[in-house]
């Protein structure tokens, strides 16, 4: 995908610092993990039984703001720190953009969210970030977190590669926070809390219309889509479903527990969007066909 390079005066970005976990500190999940947990079994050996469990305790808990410490927010050096920052940068300039027209549009108020790049560790709203978390959005502080050492897994481990599985991958954590703005995703922790066994279907419409919203995003921009692109999303998108992720982890497939959607769903839901254009054509939970 050709986008354009980023303007530093247009994005909201800052780079986190890296290490252990902090002292006393329990790794939580973000909300909206783009990957879902199972990624951390598969590439990091960790209980995919134990991660899928902690889902909607983690939705339920309190929200503080962050403590953490910038090592730089100077967008121009967070930016090109490395190829995979410079394009997450790019993609998020594009996002701006895109999803600010259409809530001037709709007469909604616009906030862009904040790009966070950690290596290893770092704090959110939501807790503490850790790469095998993989991507997420944290509503408490509208950040999308990235440690960008998760695409060359998402390339060897799980055979998504090309540049457009990476922008899927920061266009799909912008979708959530498009939901949080909306104040979607207000309404579905309400709702799991009203219906805790809807949970993980709840959960899992809120992620499917997270890759809806990343295909709006390019089918708004088919201009700048080359030969290929398509494929590599719709492979990202087959990469991390949930029943691939449980195969991939020695795991039994159980769509009961499935959070964000499997294989055939996400492709579907990601390729509506692309074909497109149009947020309107997301309604997940209106429609699961």
């Amino acid at each position: 995908m050709r986008l354009k390079r980023f303007d530093p005066n247009n994005i909201r970005v800052s780079r986190g610092g890296g290490g252990r976990l902090p002292g006393g500190g329990g790794a939580k999940l973000g909300c909206g993990t783009l990957a879902l947990v199972l990624i951390g079994a598969v590439v990091f050996g960790i209980d995919p039984g134990q991660m899928l469990g902690t889902i909607e305790s983690v939705q339920q808990q309190p929200q503080t703001a962050p403590v953490r410490q910038d090592a730089s927010t100077d967008a121009t050096q967070v930016c090109t720190a490395n190829a995979y920052a410079l394009e997450a940068c790019n993609a998020l300039d594009s996002l701006n953009g895109t999803w600010k027209s259409q809530f001037d549009a709709a007469n909604i108020a616009f906030e862009q969210p904040m790009l966070r790049f950690y290596d290893g560790v770092d704090r959110s709203g939501c807790g503490t970030a850790q790469s095998a978390m993989g991507p997420f959005y944290c509503p408490a502080d509208q950040g999308i977190y990235i440690d960008t050492s998760f695409y060359d897994q998402l390339d060897r481990q799980l055979g998504a590669r090309g540049d457009f599985a990476r922008y899927y991958v920061v266009a799909h954590e912008y979708g959530h926070h498009v939901q949080h703005l909306l104040g979607l995703d207000r309404q579905v922790r309400r709702e799991q809390q009203r219906n805790p066994s809807q949970a993980n279907a709840l959960q899992m419409r809120m992620e499917l219309q997270a890759d809806c919203y990343a295909g709006v995003w390019a089918g708004m921009h088919k201009d700048l889509i080359e030969p290929g692109d398509l494929q590599e999303g719709l492979t990202a998108a087959s990469a991390i479903g949930d029943d691939a992720l449980m195969r991939n982890a020695g795991r039994r497939v159980s769509p009961e527990s499935f959070t964000h959607g499997s294989s055939a769903q996400r492709m579907k839901w990601l390729e509506r969007g692309l074909e497109t254009g149009n947020a309107d054509a997301c309604d997940t939970f209106e429609d699961m066909s």
